[in-house]
């Protein structure tokens, strides 16, 4: 019933949440983990405590926390407080009634699982955990041709190309890409965009994954794999 995406920045974790959502006709329930946080005693807890009750209420639904690493840090970390703490432990509990909630399951994404309160990742709560690495090369080169269909093309415009370019670029970098080359464009006062409006691009707008990223990522999925307990510090230089 709890499954955890994970993975860097930009790859479309919130987009495959919805998209669970859509295909199965579920109502979809969406927290951004820094909204639950609130300054008042006990309103956090009560804020989970109501999400849980109205997907009771709209079943079959989702319920997604995007940043979960936001409201539920390892207990005991310097980020963490006495809020949060009260946060993860009202979450366990609600995860620990997952079984008894008909057709309720229960999504979460985060860029930083190695922060997350292990109690999380036991057996019964999120025990599903996903990794959403970045696009490989025929997914950038599909993700391009969704958003190269936006933009006026000239015939010399190679997706393919692009795409052997791009290693490491999330959807977010390819948006951006795009954007980018299109804004070259107008500034010409030209019509279309062609591919040495695209190279310049590429010169502006940067991957937003690093290899060193990737790896941890990699290293992280092994780990969870295996069922090994993840260390408090970062692998990456987050911290």
């Amino acid at each position: 019933r709890g499954i955890l995406l994970y993975g860097p920045p930009g790859t479309g974790k919130t987009m495959i949440a919805q998209a669970v959502a859509n295909e199965t006709n579920a109502n979809f329930i969406s927290v951004r983990g820094p909204q639950m946080l609130s300054k008042w005693v006990g309103e956090s807890e009560k804020a989970i405590r109501e999400i849980f009750r109205k997907a009771r209420q709209v079943s079959p639904a989702i319920i997604f926390f995007d940043e979960l690493d936001a409201i539920a840090p390892m207990r005991g970390l310097e980020e963490s407080n006495h809020v949060m703490e009260r946060v993860v432990n009202q979450l366990l509990a609600e995860l620990d009634g997952l079984d008894s909630l008909k057709d309720v399951v229960v999504i979460a994404a985060t860029n930083r699982p190695d922060i997350l309160d292990p109690a999380l990742l036991r057996s019964g709560r999120f025990d599903r955990l996903l990794l959403i690495g970045p696009p490989d090369k025929l997914g950038r080169y599909e993700i391009l041709k969704i958003h190269a269909t936006r933009i006026p093309n000239s015939e010399d415009v190679n997706l393919e190309e692009l795409a052997e370019l791009t290693d490491g670029y999330v959807g977010s970098d390819l948006n951006s890409l795009c954007c980018e080359a299109a804004m070259l464009a107008m500034r010409e006062n030209l019509d279309r965009v062609n591919m040495n409006h695209y190279l310049e691009a590429l010169k502006k707008v940067r991957p937003s994954v690093e290899e060193n990223m990737v790896s941890y990522y990699e290293r992280l999925s092994e780990r969870f794999k295996g069922g090994v307990k993840i260390e408090p510090s970062s692998l990456i230089g987050y911290r």
